[in-house]
Formats: structure tokens, C-alpha cells, sequence
């Protein structure tokens, strides 16, 4: 069996050293207003009747496949899409970010490549890219590293936190263009190492594309279907990026629910290439997003309009439904009826 621990990923760390450094950090939420809402994809700061919500986030080992295809763009519109999609979570607005660019050494080449992935992701989110930092440090950076911090705006009466989430919600998912920039430690194990493919080889479960291209499939940014979704009469009551972490991301949306997942549309290639090489099932959905890359939650009242407007932009699908459970699990039926706790 492959694990995320064994391809150098450990979320279970990953997740105490998160818990250290915050644990040190949540005495400065007093210094300012701040709006706490602890566990949530994006941070709140209290402005009157509204309020600025920031996210941070980067593209991680991505940029190793990057560099086999020496092709960069996509990790530029990955930055984007990670950041923004976090902002959306808590019914915000997407204004605008910036980036920082850590580099070996400076490569204008690579730089105008990922500059021009940036324009699209800032594009397709309809934000401005304000400013950023690049800077030089050799033997402390391999190749380069990018990350980015943004900034959207709510109304405090329009906030998502979570809270309005209550038994008998129906969950919709929207498709994910492939594993975005999560699992990638994992993914390329698996495929380049245990499968031994290269990046040119075709992908052995869709001969349209190669393993390199499929790795390396941008992001999808969800701004324009969900703003859609918000700016319309229908009550959201959670919205969830699955990102690091798979479908364990909804336990963050409210800890009194359990998820249950039994309506998952048909396994993307990628991830059945992936899953062929030795991985077992419960690892593989609480590592990758499985073809589900943000979650809408709502009364099932509102399903029809809801998936009318979605559906204009992403496939969407009705996946599962809540149920009031402190237990905080995610229940899930996989299309080959196996069953996985999360």
C-alpha cells in the first residue's frame, strides 16, 4: 500500500505543527477586530458592516511537474485558484492579491511564464494583482517556490461560516479539473516512480492526454459560479474547498454534522491511474478531491435553482446530505459501494 506519509507528506503533522504555530498565534486575534472563526478556509477582519477576508496559500510540489514539462504557466494560475477559492468559502468577494516568488536564481524566462499564468488565474477571478515580492536565495530555494495572499470583501450579514448548516442539507459538488495542487507529493510517487511512467507517456486510463499533462491540468477557479450562486435569492449554508485533505475539508464547515458522500460522479482517469499503482481507497479520498472541488451546501428546496446556475459554468452534481452528528465524520459510498469513514 502507498501512502501520502510514504511519498514525504504527513497531515497528521502537518496538521500538530499547524496546531503549535496557531496555538502561539490566537492571543494577537485580540489586538484588532477580528471576526473568529476558527477552522474556516479564510480569516475574517470586523470593518464596520462589512468585512475583509484573507487567504494565503502557494502551489506546492506542483512545481516539480512544472519543471519536467518546463512549461509554468499553470502554477501561476494554480496561485490564484488556491487563494481565491478559499476566499469564496466565507461568501466573499475576490478583490485582489499578491504574490511571492522565491527563486534559486532569477530566470526572466520562467518568471514571464508564471507572470502570464498570474494575468489568466487574475482573469478568471476578476481581481487585480496589487503587488507582490520576488526574492533571490540560493541554497535555500531548489528551482523556485510561489505562493500568494488574498484579500475579498462581504457584507457581515451575508458571512458563511457554517453555522446555518442543519440536518437534511443537501451537498452539491462541482467538478475539479483533476488533482489541482493538492496530493501532488503522492501523485507523482505513484505514477513517475512506483508506475515508473514519464511525464510524455500517455496517461494508461485516458490515451488523450499524457501523464505530465494530466498532473498539471490548472486549478479551477469557481469565482464566477459562485458569486452567481450568491448574488441570487438562494440561502447557502456552507461552501467548502476540497483541497489538502480531500472530503475531510467539509468537517471544517461546522463540527456538530456529519457529511454523508453517496452520489459521487464517475472517477476521473487521473485518479484511477493514480489508485491502479497500490493505494486503498479511504488514503486516496483523504488525500485528492476525487473529481469534487468545492461543495455547496443548502436546503434541498433550493437544489434545482441552485444546480441551474452551477451547471451554466461547472458540472454539478447533488453528492450527498447532512446529517446532525457531534461525531463530525465524513460518511462516504464509493461508486464501487465501498464504504469509507473520514
Amino acid at each position: 500500500m502507498v501512502t501520502y506519509s510514504e511519498a514525504g507528506v504527513d497531515i497528521s503533522l502537518e496538521e500538530q505543527t499547524v496546531r503549535a504555530l496557531t496555538g502561539e498565534l490566537s492571543e494577537t486575534l485580540d489586538y484588532r477586530n477580528i471576526i473568529k472563526n476558527k477552522g474556516h478556509f479564510a480569516a475574517l477582519v470586523d470593518f464596520g458592516s462589512r468585512a475583509i477576508a484573507m487567504s494565503t496559500d502557494g502551489v506546492g510540489s506542483k512545481i516539480l511537474i512544472a519543471n519536467l514539462m518546463n512549461k509554468f504557466d499553470t502554477v501561476g494560475i494554480d496561485c490564484i485558484a488556491m487563494v481565491v477559492n478559499d476566499i469564496l468559502c466565507v461568501g466573499a468577494e475576490p478583490i485582489a492579491m499578491v504574490d511571492y516568488l522565491a527563486v534559486e536564481h532569477p530566470d526572466p524566462k520562467v518568471a514571464s511564464q508564471i507572470g502570464k499564468g498570474l494575468k489568466v488565474g487574475c482573469q478568471q477571478a476578476k481581481i487585480a494583482m496589487i503587488g507582490g515580492e520576488t526574492a533571490s536565495l540560493p541554497k535555500i530555494i531548489k528551482d523556485f517556490d510561489l505562493a500568494g495572499t488574498g484579500i475579498g470583501t462581504v457584507d457581515k450579514e451575508d458571512i458563511i461560516t457554517g453555522t446555518q448548516i442543519k440536518d437534511g442539507d443537501i451537498i452539491i459538488g462541482i467538478e475539479s479539473s483533476g488533482v489541482h495542487s493538492n496530493g501532488l507529493s503522492l501523485a507523482r510517487k505513484a505514477l513517475l516512480e512506483i508506475a515508473n511512467f514519464n511525464v510524455d507517456d500517455k496517461l494508461p486510463t485516458d490515451n488523450s492526454t499524457t501523464v505530465g499533462e494530466a498532473l498539471l491540468e490548472p486549478t479551477i477557479i469557481y469565482v464566477d459560479a459562485i458569486m452567481d450562486l450568491l448574488n441570487s435569492d438562494i440561502e447557502v449554508h456552507g461552501l467548502g474547498h476540497i483541497t489538502g485533505g480531500g472530503f475531510s475539508n467539509l468537517k471544517r464547515l461546522n463540527h456538530d454534522m456529519t457529511y454523508i458522500i453517496n452520489n459521487l460522479p464517475e472517477t476521473l482517469p487521473i485518479f484511477k491511474a493514480i489508485q491502479a499503482t497500490g493505494i486503498e481507497d479511504k488514503e486516496m479520498y483523504h488525500v485528492f478531491n476525487m473529481g469534487i472541488g468545492f461543495a455547496v451546501i443548502l436546503d434541498g428546496k433550493y437544489q434545482d435553482e441552485a444546480l441551474e446556475i452551477l451547471n451554466k459554468y461547472h458540472k454539478s452534481y447533488v453528492i450527498g446530505e447532512i446529517k446532525e452528528d457531534s461525531d463530525n465524520r465524513v460518511l462516504i459510498t464509493t461508486n464501487e459501494n465501498k464504504k469509507i469513514e473520514l
